[in-house]
């Protein structure tokens, strides 16, 4: 089993010096000041691309009152915020504009990603990776391990982009929910945390599900098909789909006629459009043909 090391910042804190005065020596005007960070090129190209046009908050820099106490985080460096930050634009935001339209990708696109530097790690020996919160948040961890996922599809999709549609999928979910037949499918077979238990971890195609994860409840599944769907090439699903067995391959196929027909009906959207759409750009930012640095507005 690895072991992860977690460095801490020590915040050095002023001292005050406090002393006795008058009424006569109190002034009117108050010393407490409030300070402005200062802006730079990534803060104005965030304006430019993240604000203005879809009123979206890419916060990098790290901030307490946003991040889940119940963990150990460090802040997103820099550079990789910065990376991260055009992929989710390019792969997530103007894919959806494409195939939706840029008025869907406005009104529903969560409004915040909160991005920190290291995974979540729980003591059940599983890392989360995202979550969203209410709706309108998207938090995106392990954000410093990017550079190692830029020339491999497969890695920036499990680790950053398939996050990204399966939190945004629990989005759509909260605002229409899908119809409950989908919770039938295999809804005796969902095993909440145990999805991650030595019986969880093998076998789940066979059973009906498209990953370990999506045992988990039903929302988690419905989650996972599609974010495991329009991240994986046809070939992939293919693949996994002979692996699944007759018995397998039958549930799952039932579970992805639900998820095609909600998100055609309640929100226009064609699954294998997207699917295509996403793959494409994806292949733009791993065969180099996105500039990740550039900061020009």
């Amino acid at each position: 089993m690895k072991k992860y090391i977690i460095y801490s910042l020590m915040l050095a804190v002023g001292a005050f010096s406090l002393s006795s005065c008058s009424e006569d020596d109190l002034s009117p005007v108050s010393v407490i000041t409030t300070t402005q960070t200062n802006q730079n090129d990534f803060d104005r190209w965030l304006q430019v691309n993240f604000v203005a046009p879809y009123n979206i908050d890419f916060e990098y820099r790290y901030v307490d009152i946003e991040t889940n106490n119940n963990y150990y985080q460090i802040p997103a460096r820099y550079e990789d915020a910065v990376k991260l930050a055009h992929i989710v634009k390019y792969t997530c935001i103007e894919a959806y504009n494409e195939v939706a339209g840029v008025e869907f990708t406005r009104t529903y696109f969560p409004k915040m990603f909160m991005v920190t530097g290291e995974w979540l790690y729980r003591n059940n020996g599983t890392i989360v990776l995202g979550e969203a919160e209410g709706g309108k948040k998207i938090y995106l961890y392990g954000s410093n391990y990017l550079t190692q996922a830029l020339t491999d599809v497969n890695a920036l999709n499990e680790y950053y982009l398939k996050t990204i549609h399966h939190e945004f999928t629990h989005i759509l979910n909260q605002t229409k929910n899908y119809p409950e037949d989908f919770q039938l499918i295999t809804g005796e077979d969902y095993l909440a945390d145990e999805w991650s238990s030595e019986e969880g971890e093998t076998g789940f195609l066979k059973r009906g599900f498209i990953s370990d994860y999506s045992q988990h409840s039903h929302q988690e599944d419905f989650a996972e098909m599609v974010s495991v769907y329009v991240t994986n090439t046809p070939e992939q699903w293919n693949a996994w789909m002979t692996e699944a067995g007759s018995t397998g391959k039958k549930l799952i196929n039932q579970k992805l006629d639900v998820v095609r027909e909600y998100l055609n009906d309640k929100w226009g959207i064609d699954l294998d459009q997207m699917r295509s759409t996403i793959l494409a750009r994806e292949n733009d930012v791993v065969n180099g043909d996105v500039d990740l640095d550039d900061l020009t507005y």
